[in-house]
């Protein structure tokens, strides 16, 4: 039995989300709205030590500095590869609330949008960022993330503004000098750092971004003072600049005179290096290569240089350049393909370099750029004797080029779990198009934009791990399905889906044709409803129907909103099974899945749907030999059976759903005739978390007898009932 889905049970006090999240998606440029004070000094955000994200957003405040909006959102870079994704929040009463987690331990930036243009920033965070007013940012602490903490204080170097001119007109750059460093006096000798100074590195933002970034959302700061602390880099002094001057070469160079006319800094090149990313990247390197006296040292993090390398002086460049560095994202990173055409050239040319090799999880964002300066640090001004790509990086695996437009259905996915999308040419005129999908943390839900390529939009994600996942284009707020992908959801008509394999979802996988069970429509009355219902029903491979001995029967119910067909369509039902079945881990029985929307399932379950499965299949009629579970509603309906017929069904389970009350409970009764009896919720962002966890004290208080092996993480979604079902099959008919 696979028990691997389950965690620690987590403190109750951390506000909950709906699964039901409202449409909402991010604007490309959202309009700014000036913040106004808060209603109250209550934070927006909460983030908990296990790090999941709470966001309360009042509505009133909302209303007074948007307007009336009908969605709220948060931004941030919390999709696949940090890439920029919306977390739609839920109006519960006067506040737009809503959990997302956990989020692995790193920085993440956010803002509030609503109704996809109307940006707010969050008056209750302080922080800020440089190019981007409307952002908030915040750390979720952990041993991967240590380098981005804040140093002791008094500990770490410090940051200071640098103005200088480039043709007369005003420029600023930032300075980080190392702890114990002192400010440069013509009249005493030079500092600490010896007779000669301190080597330094020119650190470029590039276009569209700020020399601020690289302190808001690289923490440079931090991680220059820890690595200093730990005595992992050379002392230096650091200066981040925007890196895209009116001036170009010549503004890099009247900065480099700035800082030698006001700082205790080395002007020989052996002790020079420049860095920088995207587009600073590039520069970086372009000045490198085609000035080798200058810099000896280059690192371009997601560059974009993709040749010109075809006429320089090889020689030079390999013998007054002692590194050049090149780091790049995964596929989703713009300089990938740039860095697999730049990595030939330099080949061709026979310029000496080093590849960090592709970031598997990284894209092209500050998330990543933060782990290349962190490996790009201990490597300037000394020797090392690791020139290899950082653990866990990849070779380069040749360009990647998704098929052109219109020329397959959507979605394309690689081997490595890359999925792009595409919509079809109908939305050409939309304003905004976002992928809303099954894609975060545990499995809840983000929007991804999608961009315009000509009359279609499309998107790139990943790269993700192997598992089932649905999704469906919310075009301008309005939900539409991928009509280019022709999977269908019954009860949720603008869904698709599709499958990533892979050991981790093998259970969830078709197994080899002719080697599965058979599954099947059961038409039956229903005299509650006063129509005629359908009911699936999943038999074992060699299912016999003349078996003397008659099968073990489970009766599966699907949650509100949802219909018979869900736990074959979303749940997989039929494909757990029949692996669980080969894998010799299931006694063989018959699965019944139900149509739970009525109103009285007590009676529809007991004088409908029961003699129906006895009356077509040979199941068996003894209580130790029939189970019954559900989701969500169908769960509740579970409960309120076991409460109003304890000891019919031997073997009961409910999945995200609470125990309720304890009044007129025959607990004697439920220990007595309940050979297992097993709950399952999810993990915080499953809304009936605190229900579930109320439950679990009354049935405790009661002295009912139950199984609970702690959270399945993730929300109210099929990514943990798939992994409940995978667990309570096995258990079944074996006491």
């Amino acid at each position: 039995m696979n028990l691997s889905y389950h965690g620690s049970v987590h403190p109750t006090g951390v506000r909950r989300l709906s699964a039901a999240i409202t449409a909402g998606v991010m604007a490309m440029a959202a309009v700014s709205l000036v913040p106004r004070p808060a209603a109250a000094d209550t934070p927006w955000l909460d983030v908990s030590e296990d790090g999941y994200a709470s966001f309360s957003v009042p509505a009133a405040y909302v209303q007074a500095n948007a307007g009336q909006v009908s969605q709220v959102v948060i931004e941030g870079n919390f999709g696949p590869s940090s890439t920029w994704a919306e977390f739609g929040l839920t109006r519960r009463g006067d506040v737009w609330s809503g959990v997302l987690g956990p989020l692995k331990p790193g920085l993440y930036s956010y803002q509030v949008t609503g109704d996809d243009t109307k940006g707010l920033k969050d008056p209750t965070n302080a922080s800020g960022v440089a190019s981007a007013p409307l952002r908030s940012t915040f750390l979720v602490a952990g041993d991967s993330a240590r380098l981005l903490a804040d140093a002791p204080q008094g500990r770490g170097g410090k940051v200071e503004t640098l103005t200088y001119e480039v043709k007369k007109k005003e420029r600023s750059a930032l300075v980080w000098t190392p702890p114990g460093y002192q400010a440069k006096d013509p009249g005493k000798a030079p500092g600490p750092a010896g007779p000669k100074g301190y080597p330094v590195l020119y650190l470029q933002s590039g276009a569209d971004r700020s020399a601020g970034d690289w302190l808001d959302l690289g923490r440079a700061k931090q991680i220059l003072d820890n690595l200093s602390i730990q005595g992992s880099v050379e002392p230096m002094a650091v200066v981040i600049s925007d890196g895209d001057g009116p001036g170009g070469d010549k503004d890099l160079k009247d900065l480099r005179r700035a800082v030698g006319d006001r700082y205790d800094v080395l002007r020989d090149p052996a002790h020079q290096a420049i860095a920088g990313v995207g587009e600073g990247g590039t520069q970086a390197l372009r000045a490198a290569l085609t000035s080798p006296g200058q810099f000896a040292y280059a690192g371009s993090f997601s560059g974009l240089l993709e040749d010109g390398v075809g006429r320089v002086d090889a020689k030079a460049i390999n013998r007054e350049v002692k590194l050049a560095r090149l780091y790049t994202g995964n596929v989703t990173d713009p300089a990938y393909n740039a860095t697999n055409r730049l990595t030939k050239a330099l080949d061709r040319a026979g310029v000496r370099y080093e590849f960090d090799g592709v970031n598997p999880d990284g894209g092209a964002n500050w998330n990543a750029w933060q782990e290349n300066l962190i490996d790009f640090l201990p490597r300037l001004f000394r020797t090392v004797p690791d020139h290899g790509p950082s653990a866990g990086h990849g070779p380069l695996k040749g360009e990647f080029h998704p098929p052109a437009a219109g020329t397959t259905p959507t979605p394309f996915l690689t081997e490595d779990g890359f999925v792009t999308f595409e919509t079809t040419t109908d939305f050409k005129d939309a304003k905004h198009v976002t992928l809303w999908a099954n894609d975060a943390p545990g499995g809840s839900w983000l929007r991804l934009p999608m961009s315009r390529e000509g009359d279609r939009w499309r998107t790139t994600v990943g790269p993700l791990d192997p598992w089932f996942y649905y999704y469906q284009l919310i075009v301008d707020r309005v939900a539409v399905k991928d009509a280019s992908n022709p999977t269908k959801v019954t009860s949720e008509p603008n869904w698709s889906w599709f499958f990533i394999p892979g050991e981790r979802s093998r259970l969830l996988s078709d197994v080899p044709a002719g080697q599965g069970g058979k599954v099947e429509s059961l038409t039956y009355r229903s005299n509650v409803a006063n129509q005629d219902r359908t009911a699936l029903v999943w038999t074992p491979p060699g299912y016999d129907p003349k078996r003397a001995e008659p099968y073990p029967v489970f009766y599966l119910q699907h949650g509100s909103g949802q219909s018979y067909t869900d736990w074959v369509e979303m749940g997989r039902a039929k494909q757990i099974l029949d692996h669980q079945f080969l894998d010799g881990d299931l006694v063989p029985m018959v699965v019944v899945m139900g149509n739970g929307n009525t109103s009285n399932f007590n009676k529809e379950l007991l004088e409908n749907i029961v003699p129906a499965a006895r009356s077509h299949y040979n199941v068996s009629s003894d209580p130790s030999q029939q189970a019954l579970a559900g989701l969500s509603m169908g769960g509740g309906q579970t409960l309120g059976v076991l409460k109003a017929y304890p000891g019919r069904f031997a073997y009961v389970a409910a999945f995200s759903a609470g125990f309720g009350g304890g009044t007129g409970v025959d607990v004697a009764a439920i220990n007595n005739g309940t050979k297992l009896f097993r709950v399952y919720v999810g993990d915080v962002t499953d809304f009936v978390y605190p229900s579930f966890m109320a439950g679990l004290t009354t049935m405790n208080d009661l002295g009912v007898h139950y199984e609970f092996d702690g959270i399945t993480p993730g929300p109210h979604g099929w990514d943990v009932w798939q992994k409940n079902l995978i667990d309570l099959a096995p258990r079944l008919f074996k006491r």
